[in-house]
């Protein structure tokens, strides 16, 4: 194994741990703001989600395609294959954009909370918490799974300095 193919398997660790890490952001945001009423533009507070978009959804069809192996006999040269696609994609991270959910807020009944409407409804983000704990607990397990993929090349790194 070239140790350009190792290097590149920590860098899309490293993207998924960036992405990750954004994504945590923006869902501390939205548990932070689950009960702003008002914000700077004068509405409740949006909830916020981390839009990604693949780089080359169809590349991974293509690289499945490059590596199936037919094993006839063994053989020394059987399996050697030099992930020469590492080399071509230029490894891009992901695009992520923060982008704004336009759901209606939620109304809630509260005539006594200072932004309520004549009818005494408070509009207030239309975040679900659980569904959000849900969002945090996806991304941390991502976020270790990215960890531990590093730590794996890391670990194959230290194997083949022993040989």
């Amino acid at each position: 194994m070239k140790v350009s193919t190792l290097i590149s398997s920590m860098k899309i660790s490293a993207a998924g741990l960036s992405l990750q890490r954004r994504r945590l952001n923006v869902i501390s945001s939205n548990i932070a703001n689950a009960e702003t009423t008002k914000t700077e533009n004068g509405g409740p507070y949006k909830k916020q989600y981390l839009s990604v978009k693949a780089v080359n959804p169809n590349k991974f069809n293509e690289i499945l395609e490059k590596t199936k192996t037919e094993i006839k006999i063994t053989n020394n040269n059987h399996l050697k294959m030099d992930p020469e696609f590492l080399e071509d994609t230029k490894l891009k991270i992901p695009e992520a954009e923060v982008k704004e959910d336009n759901s209606e807020p939620r109304l809630e009944y509260d005539p006594s909370h200072p932004d309520a409407d004549e009818n005494g409804y408070v509009k207030k983000p239309n975040i679900n918490l659980v569904t959000e704990m849900v969002d945090m607990i996806s991304a941390s397990r991502a976020y270790e799974a990215n960890v531990v993929a590093i730590n794996a090349s890391k670990g194959m790194f230290r194997d083949a300095l022993e040989i």
